[in-house]
């Protein structure tokens, strides 16, 4: 290697990166597991390998720094090594999250101007109904076709700036047009090394269940925090969650460390309770969806001794913003926690002004986390950072403790003659009448109030759901009069999207319209 070679590779390996991250793992830790999915598993030097072969063949196909890799695949090891494998050459990945329908996934590749993608194969059908209106899209790979073991037995040595685009995660664009927030290579290293703070770790033995979807940050960033932390992860193919799967998973890998939404911590309690698996969990999280207070009880009932964690955040944040810890989760019941190391939060008025404690106003954000940019959305961007500050659009408030209370999303706000209504302060009461397994809340019509607001709800027993009686008589002492649902909608299910969040444009679009009269 000459000494240019020899500069490039030492500049290359102070860079904070997670590309070279793995890099560094396999060569400390070249036999240790790095993945398992199904029952196929890879060292870190196969790992890093594969990727470094991928990342060559990409190359010779076009591939080059700055470009857009478009990914849609379910989890799976190969997903895993895209990623890499796209992060080692200095392209930006785009992850499209495989439930869109083909509008919706022209609309991220237009957008984003991918000019590769890799799809598994089921979703190449897509690809090909929609190619024709992409004039941009190069070449798309069918996933596991290209690459992924011819070795010419030199690293692959690329020195991409942490200061550059890592990924584009569009959002779910329920105010408009989904948005592509843009995080750097420093964004994603940040997060992780924030996540490894008053958490006890021991890197010989952590093993992550990746339960979440990678296409999401939520579900990525579990890798890349382990990843660091030179431990193993349990890849869970998508598809349909299986609380008898993941509680055998658990206990034949000695996971350490797992996150499901509340509803799957329900079905996953209920399974260990049953059958008492020998777990090795040292720590567990709930997150994406509130969690009711029988769940978070039957967790520290069935997992005594292990630590139980609540994280909050968002894609523009990497995604972490807040924290509950362990001790706090029942004493705190209801909140976010507080800001993680390295992020600052206020709550503020429209004017960006501190409230006092206990109002109501938006968290807004700065930190070493906080997204580059929209993707070609100047205005967007501006908006965001008005005042120097990262707007959250997440109506809070703090506690005289300094603990974050999520009230409601700006625009999920209903204004009832005047008055403002927070859905989720309606919804909680809602979740602790007997009958209700399930609770969301939507503004629709009223011809006196201009909205008020209605309960779609799913009963404990669908032979016995409750009246609209019954949910006036429960509300009338828990809520002000003009909080309480005028009207309910029963329902088999709640729509939610990938991360166990409850999809309020879907409600809004099927029980939103019609004029609500009684109340």
């Amino acid at each position: 290697m000459d000494e240019v070679d020899t500069r490039l590779g030492l500049d290359a390996a102070r860079r904070m990166s997670h590309g070279e991250q793995l890099a560094r793992v396999a060569r400390k830790h070249p036999d240790r597991v790095a993945l398992i999915c199904r029952d196929v598993s890879r060292t870190y030097r196969q790992f890093d390998a594969r990727v470094s072969s991928l990342a060559r063949a990409l190359q010779a196909r076009g591939l080059r720094r700055g470009d857009r890799l478009a990914v849609l695949m379910g989890n799976s090891l190969e997903m895993v090594e895209t990623i890499f494998a796209g992060w080692r050459i200095g392209a930006i990945l785009v992850p499209v999250n495989f439930r869109l329908v083909g509008r919706e996934v022209q609309y991220i590749l237009s957008d984003s101007g991918a000019s590769f993608l890799i799809a598994d194969t089921t979703y190449l059908p897509v690809i090909e109904e929609i190619r024709p209106t992409l004039p941009g899209l190069g070449d798309v790979i069918e996933a596991g076709t290209v690459g992924a073991e011819a070795q010419d037995g030199h690293p692959l040595i690329i020195d991409v700036d942490e200061q550059s685009p890592a990924i584009i995660c569009y959002t779910s664009g329920t105010t408009g047009r989904p948005k592509g927030a843009v995080l750097t290579h420093f964004n994603l290293v940040m997060s992780t090394l924030n996540s490894m703070v008053g958490q006890q770790f021991d890197p010989d033995s952590e093993v992550w269940y990746v339960n979440m979807p990678l296409f999401h940050i939520g579900g990525l960033s579990g890798v890349l925090l382990y990843l660091m932390l030179e431990g193993t992860s349990v890849i869970v193919p998508s598809g349909n969650f299986s609380a008898a799967s993941a509680v055998s998973d658990l206990e034949r890998y000695g996971v350490t460390g797992c996150v499901f939404v509340g509803m799957q911590w329900d079905e996953v309690c209920d399974e260990i309770a049953r059958r008492q698996p020998k777990l090795s969990l040292q720590r567990a999280s709930w997150g994406a969806a509130a969690t009711p207070v029988h769940v978070l009880e039957q967790m520290s009932k069935v997992l005594p001794g292990v630590p139980v964690y609540s994280f909050f955040g968002q894609t523009e944040m990497s995604p972490v913003t807040c924290a509950l810890n362990a001790q706090d989760a029942i004493r705190k019941m209801g909140s976010v926690g507080k800001p993680i190391v390295n992020v600052e939060a206020r709550i503020v008025d429209d004017d960006v002004n501190d409230v006092a404690v206990g109002e109501v106003g938006e968290i807004v954000y700065r930190g070493p986390t906080v997204m580059q940019s929209y993707w070609n959305m100047p205005e967007a961007t501006a908006e965001a950072f008005e005042g120097g500050w990262f707007h959250s659009g997440d109506l809070c408030r703090k506690d005289e403790d300094g603990y974050i209370y999520v009230v409601d999303r700006k625009k999920d706000m209903i204004n009832s003659g005047g008055e403002n209504i927070y859905c989720p302060e309606v919804e909680a009461v809602l979740m602790q009448h007997p009958g209700i397994a399930e609770a969301s809340v939507i503004g629709v019509p009223h011809p006196r109030w201009g909205e008020t607001p209605r309960a779609i709800l799913v009963p404990l027993d669908p032979a016995r759901p409750p009246t609209q009686d019954d949910i006036t008589a429960w509300c009338q002492p828990r809520l002000a009069s003009y909080k309480k649902p005028t009207s309910i909608v029963i329902v088999d299910q709640l729509p939610r999207n990938a991360t166990g969040k409850v999809v309020k444009p879907v409600l809004r679009d099927r029980f939103g319209s019609e004029l609500a009269v009684s109340g």
